[in-house]
C-alpha cells in the first residue's frame, strides 16, 4: 500500500463517499404505486375478457397436441408484457435510420393494435436524443479527430480487444485500465472484464458465493 502510511483502513476510508439523492415527495410515490394498480387490475380484467373469448389475445400460445408437454408461455409469467409492457412498448426498441451519435433519426412507426404490431410509415423523426445507443464513445461516428485514433489503436491491437481475454489474450492495456479503476476507486486491485453479461453469469459465481 505504499510508503505514505495509507494502509487498507484509510482504503476503505476513501471508497466510502457520501452519496445524496434527491428525495422523491410522498404524493409522487404515492401516485406511482396507485397507477401500478389500477393498470394491474385492468390487466386482469382484461385477461377475463380473453379468457372468455370477449378480447382477442395476441401473444403466442401452445397448440393442442403440446399440452402434455412443459408449457412455453406461462399466463401469470407474461402477465406485465401482455397488460403493461405492451401499452408502453413504442418507448423502446425503436428502429433508427442514420449513425448512432448524439442525436440519431428515428423511424416513425404507428400501431393499429396497441402495440402488439407495428407498421412503418416511411416518414423519419429527425435529431432524436440518443439516450441508450451501445455507441457509447462515439466510434460510429464517420467523422471526427478521434476517428484517426481509433484506426490507430485498431492497427496497433486488432479487432480482437472487444472479445474476452480469455480468447483474445491478456495485453498491457489490460492491466493499465485494472490499475487506473483501482487507483480511482482507493482500492488495492481490480478487474476488468469485456462482457457485461459474462461477467454476471460466469465471472461472479466463480469468484464469490451466496
Amino acid at each position: 500500500n505504499g510508503s505514505n502510511g495509507a494502509g487498507p483502513r484509510s482504503s476503505r476510508q476513501r471508497f466510502q463517499r457520501p452519496e445524496s439523492f434527491e428525495q422523491a415527495p410522498m404524493y409522487v410515490a404515492v401516485m406511482t404505486y396507485l397507477g401500478f394498480g389500477i393498470v394491474t387490475l385492468f390487466g386482469y380484467f382484461r385477461d377475463f375478457l380473453r379468457a372468455v373469448g370477449l378480447e382477442k389475445c395476441h401473444i403466442a400460445k401452445e397448440r393442442e397436441e403440446q399440452k402434455d408437454f412443459v408449457p412455453l408461455y406461462q399466463d401469470f409469467e407474461n402477465f406485465y408484457t401482455r397488460n403493461l409492457y405492451m401499452r408502453v412498448r413504442d418507448n423502446w426498441n425503436r428502429p433508427i435510420c442514420s449513425l448512432p451519435g448524439p442525436v440519431f433519426d428515428v423511424m416513425e412507426r404507428v400501431s393499429p393494435d396497441y402495440n402488439w404490431t407495428f407498421r412503418l410509415t416511411g416518414k423519419t423523426i429527425d435529431n432524436v436524443i440518443n439516450m441508450g445507443s451501445y455507441n457509447y464513445l462515439g466510434f460510429a461516428e464517420n467523422d471526427g479527430d478521434f476517428m484517426k485514433t481509433v484506426a490507430d489503436r485498431t492497427q496497433q491491437y486488432g479487432l480482437g480487444v472487444c472479445s474476452t481475454r480469455q480468447e483474445m489474450g491478456n495485453l498491457a492495456i489490460h492491466g493499465e485500465l485494472e490499475q487506473l479503476v483501482a487507483t480511482f476507486l482507493g482500492v488495492e486491485s481490480s478487474m476488468a472484464m469485456g462482457m457485461g453479461f459474462a461477467t454476471n453469469s460466469m465471472n461472479i459465481p466463480a469468484l464469490v458465493g451466496k
